[in-house]
């Protein structure tokens, strides 16, 4: 199970945030915001190189090797969540790929999610997620997050420099704000501490920061 999926153990109150913060927005299709997610981490992926395979990566128990393996297996339980089954029939690592075939692998899982998600009725259906059962806007909206925040990871250990949509982190923020608090941190919610950014800073860093990330 992944950090963002963790957030919520029980869906009473944090998980009737992120669904309110969904609603408040509802003018925006959030399967935009997935979609650019989706691509962007692909591209990312795409472009590590075989030498930085046992690199670290701000995302402590991960190295490059295996995040990668766990946002092809990501991607692929979005399409799960998608089409209403059950999250945890997909693993947290796709280990079956191998070493330098993630970015082949995610090109067929980012097909799938498309082909899910395409039906706008999605966004209103209860969907399962390992943190409980959100509508399916929602639910959007904190995949989103993990991948923008994975794809920041992946692409800080391999010295990439990510085209970040600044409107689409604004959106994230709004939503993760809520569901993270940052005085709850440690126990149920395996987040680091906030770290302190400038509030001027570009929205990413922000972003990671709030998730205790080092910008």
């Amino acid at each position: 199970m992944n950090k963002t999926e963790q957030l919520i153990e029980t869906p009473s109150d944090s998980a009737g945030a992120v669904a309110g913060s969904s609603s408040a927005a509802s003018s925006f299709d959030p399967r935009t915001d997935l979609a650019a997610a989706v691509e962007l981490a692909g591209r990312t992926l795409a472009a590590v190189r075989p030498e930085q395979y046992d690199a670290p990566t701000p995302c402590e128990e991960f190295d490059v090797r295996r995040l990668s393996s766990h946002l092809v297996a990501v991607v692929r339980r979005i399409s799960v969540i998608g089409r209403g089954e059950d999250p945890f029939s997909v693993p947290s690592f796709a280990d079956e790929v191998a070493d330098g075939a993630w970015a082949q692998a995610w090109v067929a899982g980012a097909r799938e999610v498309a082909q899910v998600w395409a039906d706008p009725g999605v966004l209103g259906r209860q969907l399962r997620l390992p943190m409980g059962v959100l509508p399916g806007a929602a639910a959007a909206a904190v995949y989103t997050h993990e991948l923008t925040v994975h794809t920041w990871d992946l692409a800080r250990a391999t010295g990439q420099e990510p085209d970040w949509d600044s409107a689409l982190i604004e959106r994230v923020m709004g939503v993760v704000r809520r569901a993270l608090p940052a005085e709850t941190r440690g126990g149920r919610i395996p987040f680091a501490e906030v770290v302190a950014v400038d509030p001027e800073a570009p929205a990413i860093d922000r972003l990671v920061a709030w998730a205790g990330r080092m910008p």
